[in-house]
């Protein structure tokens, strides 16, 4: 299940477009990097909750390399009531549990084996012991979070917002509420385990403007531009850590530096340091990234 239902309110302007995780990244949307790494994993379905742009997600089987099956929520229920209102939807337990605006390599495999035993696997991106938003034990068990302490703590880390619940993790969740707060802590407080699996390499939430320009300037890997099927780049324009999106257009003359452009957006050069909307907008990014 990837979870889509926020309102990505700190990467407005552009979510008053696209929900956030169809904001593209490269040459597809987050959604879609989420997507390819769990058809890669053996993943055929997907269950993907909605609320803000719920339309947004309606014709999306061609773009996709697995089957999506979408819950509306007319209100939000959160990362814990959210999965809780699709279980009619799920196959066998372990399910796999994606925050849809995560970039992420998780190690997916380790994580359904550990759930398998019923409870709640965590992807967690170490650190230092007493660093990061988690502790943990050196047998992987959760020691440490929000502030409360349950065992010794070996390491530090982060949650990286993908987890695998087991069968007892699905049939206890809250019908509203925290996959954290409502049902970890719980479930840590009455004794229970919470496990973690290391994840290796980084992770981004593209949480902000800056951090969803360098999430495309990333995706670029030293290249100087990447030019999307059908996009037109008038003769007198230099890109320069260009994301040009499938079907826009480059007009106007000189240097387009580090500048994403959406699909089927027009772009007037010279322009740096902005990401450019579909609907027309230019919105610029402040140049600490």
């Amino acid at each position: 299940m990837v979870l889509a239902a926020g309102l990505g309110t700190r990467l407005r302007p552009l979510t008053l477009e696209l929900p956030k995780p169809l904001v593209p990244i490269g040459d597809r949307s987050l959604l879609g990097h989420i997507c390819r790494h769990l058809a890669r994993a053996g993943f055929d379905d997907v269950v993907l909750n909605t609320h803000h742009l719920p339309e947004a997600f309606a014709n999306l089987h061609e773009q996709l390399p697995v089957r999506l099956h979408r819950v509306h929520e007319a209100e939000i229920r959160g990362t814990a009531g959210g999965v809780a209102g699709a279980r009619g939807l799920f196959g066998p337990p372990p399910v796999l549990l994606w925050n849809g605006d995560i970039l992420v390599d998780p190690p997916i495999a380790e994580l359904t084996a550990v759930a398998e035993r019923g409870g709640l696997a965590l992807a967690v991106a170490p650190r230092p012991a007493g660093e990061g938003t988690v502790g943990t034990t050196a047998d992987g068990r959760v020691a440490r979070l929000r502030g409360e302490r349950f065992h010794p703590e070996a390491h530090g880390g982060d949650y990286v917002g993908v987890a695998a619940l087991g069968a007892r993790c699905l049939a206890t969740l809250p019908e509203v509420g925290c996959l954290i707060g409502d049902h970890a802590l719980p479930e840590l407080r009455a004794g229970h385990d919470v496990h973690v699996v290391p994840v290796a390499g980084g992770f981004s939430d593209a949480g902000d403007l800056a951090a969803y320009l360098r999430l495309n300037l990333d995706f670029l890997a030293g290249a100087p531009a990447f030019v999307g099927d059908g996009a037109a780049v008038a003769p007198g324009v230099v890109l320069d850590q260009a994301v040009i999106g499938a079907g826009a257009r480059v007009e106007g003359s000189g240097l387009v530096h580090r500048v994403v452009t959406w699909p089927g957006s027009v772009v007037v050069a010279p322009l740096a340091d902005a990401i450019v909307t579909t609907a027309g907008r230019v919105v610029p990014v402040g140049q600490s990234t």
